[in-house]
């Protein structure tokens, strides 16, 4: 469609925005370490948003975690700008004058920026595609509610999965539920977890890129609706050290046709040989892919075993304990057999999470991995020989030792590009060698709302 012909559609957009309310439009894109960075526009001004963008420094590729951090390099300086566009299709409204939409990164000329998550994620897809295969991912999101000052709150009638965390902040509880459908987000379930004060939000799957956006839309809803509470949500993978971590969870399915890998076969959980080839990729990259999906300074606080942090590099038929967990379908499971991947957690870029997931099994598809033995208990019960013996190993707590992995690995270079992979590897340096040396404590307490919006 030329410019000229979408200015029409564009205008009828704004005319209808206006009618609903909406006065101010934000669109957001995820760096790196795993910040959501935002422009804002008058209504007006939409249709330029989206093409031919607003400009952005490069330098947005490598803002660090606390706040004051620039990690230049030979690529990205001080010098070159590119461009943000947002996606009209995806676009949200959030209520009181507000509206939301994601955005990818251009250069001047018009081309896709090597660098951009969203734009990694899609040429994922698209790869998939062209081998004839087609994925729905669904996230969970853990998190914790703070108070404004990102300092504790009572806790006294708090308790695991507990009615009483619930009815604490049903007022919360209750409009994110109600923004949510507002905003069109389709939550599945919405509980306290284990943590003090901590809950998990379950999506609906859709396509990837979608549900990238959809979390990131989430996160934008709670983080509106804490504020309107006196509270804040903290997306910290370890918001306090003496408590469990919070992890974002990310379920896929895949099918080829109308035939889903994950089911109806003849394999382990009635798995097609091309859903066991998918597995195995996953738990071959797991170790170099560690540093993209819980790779920050804090993530290996979380990654221990007892945690059900996935910190085991296993896979297991509904085992907790292992990084990839199988479901499988059937009446209690109707929308058929996924796979979960339990080590990814809130610091993690969602785009290139997924990105690296579903690079990491189309690997296996394409490799035909053959998938080693399931994990039938708790790895930690099994003695050192019996994980030697399976193959079972724990992902690294060295914060160091996986990014420099991540840096080495061909494989991830591949799916993602060596751009991004360098902008990864270079804000999750910085955070090693300027915080690597801070006790667990200090490390919660200084980026317990590193993550937060």
């Amino acid at each position: 469609m030329t410019s000229r012909a979408a200015k029409p559609l564009a205008a009828a957009a704004i005319a209808q925005l206006e009618a609903d309310g909406v006065t101010t439009l934000i669109g957001t894109v995820v760096n790196p370490a795993g910040l959501t960075l935002a422009k804002t526009v008058p209504l007006r001004r939409m249709s330029a948003f989206a093409d031919p963008g607003l400009g952005a420094s490069p330098v947005w590729h490598v803002f660090a975690i606390d706040q004051t951090g620039i990690v230049f390099g030979d690529a990205i300086g001080v010098v070159g700008d590119q461009r943000i566009r947002i996606d009209l299709g995806a676009l949200r409204i959030l209520g009181d004058g507000l509206a939301w939409a994601p955005g990818a990164f251009f250069n001047q000329d018009g081309s896709p920026d090597p660098y951009c998550s969203r734009g990694a994620l899609s040429r994922v897809v698209e790869r998939m595609t062209e081998a004839g295969i087609d994925a729905v991912v669904g996230h969970e999101m853990e998190f914790v509610l703070v108070a404004a000052d990102g300092t504790p709150l009572p806790s006294h009638l708090w308790a695991q999965y507990g009615l009483a965390g619930v009815l604490e902040f049903e007022g919360f509880v209750r409009d994110v539920t109600n923004a949510a459908a507002g905003s069109g987000v389709s939550i599945e379930q919405f509980h306290p977890e284990y943590g003090r004060n901590q809950f998990e939000i379950s999506l609906s799957p859709v396509p990837p890129v979608a549900a990238a956006d959809q979390l990131v839309l989430m996160r934008i809803i709670i983080g509106r609706v804490a504020r309107q509470h006196g509270l804040r949500v903290s997306l910290s993978p370890v918001p306090f050290a003496d408590s469990v971590g919070s992890g974002s969870h990310q379920h896929f399915s895949l099918t080829r046709g109308e035939t889903p890998l994950f089911s109806g076969g003849d394999g382990i959980g009635s798995m097609t040989p091309e859903g066991q080839s998918a597995i195995a990729g996953l738990i071959a990259g797991l170790p170099e892919a560690q540093g993209v999906l819980c790779g920050s300074v804090l993530s290996g606080m979380r990654l221990k075993p007892g945690r059900w942090s996935g910190a085991y590099v296993c896979w297991g038929t509904e085992n907790r304990e292992a990084a990839v967990r199988f479901l499988i379908g059937g009446p209690s499971n109707p929308c058929g057999a996924n796979v979960e991947v339990k080590v990814i957690d809130p610091s993690a870029n969602p785009y290139f999470a997924t990105a690296t997931i579903l690079g990491l099994a189309l690997d296996g598809i394409e490799r035909k991995l053959s998938l080693g033995q399931e994990t039938t208990v708790g790895p930690a019960t099994m003695t050192d020989a019996q994980r030697a013996q399976a193959g079972i190993t724990l992902l690294s707590q060295d914060h160091g030792e996986a990014i420099e992995r991540l840096d080495r690995s061909s494989l991830l270079r591949s799916i993602l590009g060596d751009e991004a992979v360098d902008a990864t590897v270079a804000v999750r340096r910085y955070e090693q060698a300027t915080y690597g040396d801070m006790a667990p404590e200090e490390l919660a307490d200084k980026f317990r709302l590193a993550w937060s919006v």
